[in-house]
């Protein structure tokens, strides 16, 4: 796998099949990797599909688990729709499975039905071959994952420069213990209400205090919430999840969420001095090291390559 690694790597940054017209432009890539020392060892994973222009021409599937994976066939949701737009264009991360891409079609259309947005910021998807970031995320490798920004879009088409520069609405308070009433809107649990209900999601992380938001304030049918998990970070988003497309064997589900609301003590705990006032550790941990393509699901390599 590591002799994999390196015959693709010289052939990936040359780029791939131009996207289509609809697609934002990707940020520049070096026509040539930076030497390595032999003594550094096998490339990282995140550098070989990190530098990724284009997607594998392969038939659509999510390979691996989410934090562990790739992505072939890849679709590129479209920069503006009816009711989205794309955030963050530099990064050339708008790529999914076409089942996510079909859900934020269909979802971005529930939203302005179920609340006043006129539609929504789209974040974080997929790279054109899912596999570990250059930068942020673990998961999103295997293009079922989107992070769905909880400031709505303005009802205008954003300029490119303002969709590098401009900043999500923060919904957690100074404190960590609950929301931010300044920027928090009914209109807020609606809209993750939508999105939850849809029966492909598996799961919505959001943070604890947008959570405990739910908890309270989420009326009717309360059964969304078993999907919304409380996890760190996630203060300006919700990172939806899609389960695994049907006649994927390849493609690792995530295991079902916890049977109830949430809403009890395991909620609690995210409030405690031990998560929200963490004692610093005696002897900081020593980082892991980074996914090599060896690590990855064996199919990813041919992934990779394809052309």
């Amino acid at each position: 796998m590591r002799t994999a690694a390196a015959a693709v790597l010289g052939l990936l940054v040359a780029g791939a099949p131009a996207l289509a017209q609809q697609v934002a432009p990707p940020a520049a890539v070096p026509a040539k990797p930076a030497a390595r020392p032999a003594a550094a060892g096998p490339v990282p994973a995140k550098e070989l599909f990190g530098r990724v222009e284009g997607p594998a021409p392969l038939a659509a599937r999510s390979i691996g688990f989410y934090s562990k994976g790739c992505l072939a066939g890849a679709e590129a949701l479209a920069v503006n729709g009816p009711n989205w737009q794309v955030m963050r264009l530099s990064r050339n991360r708008n790529f999914g499975h076409p089942d996510l891409v079909a859900f934020l079609e269909r979802f971005s259309a529930q939203v302005p039905k179920v609340s006043s947005w006129h539609g929504i910021l789209v974040g974080d998807m997929s790279q054109p071959r899912g596999g570990p970031m250059l930068t942020g995320h673990a998961s999103h490798q295997i293009g079922l994952d989107a992070d769905i920004w909880l400031t709505p879009s303005p009802g205008r088409e954003l300029s490119r420069e303002e969709r590098e520069k401009l900043s999500a609405s923060m919904m957690v308070r100074a404190d960590r213990r609950d929301i931010d009433p300044a920027n928090w809107r009914p209109d807020h649990w609606k809209v993750i209400r939508a999105a939850a209900l849809d029966p492909r999601v598996e799961r919505i992380f959001v943070n604890a205090a947008i959570k405990k938001a739910l908890c309270r304030e989420a009326s009717g049918d309360r059964s969304f919430l078993a999907k919304v998990r409380p996890y760190w970070g996630h203060d300006y988003h919700m990172h939806v999840r899609l389960t695994c497309p049907a006649g994927t064997p390849e493609c690792r589900p995530q295991e079902a969420p916890p049977t109830g609301e949430g809403c009890g003590s395991e909620l609690d705990w995210w409030f405690t001095d031990e998560v929200l006032h963490p004692k610093p550790e005696k002897e900081p941990a020593k980082p892991k090291p980074p996914l090599i393509l060896a690590d990855l699901p064996e199919a990813c390599a041919a992934v990779l390559g394809a052309r």
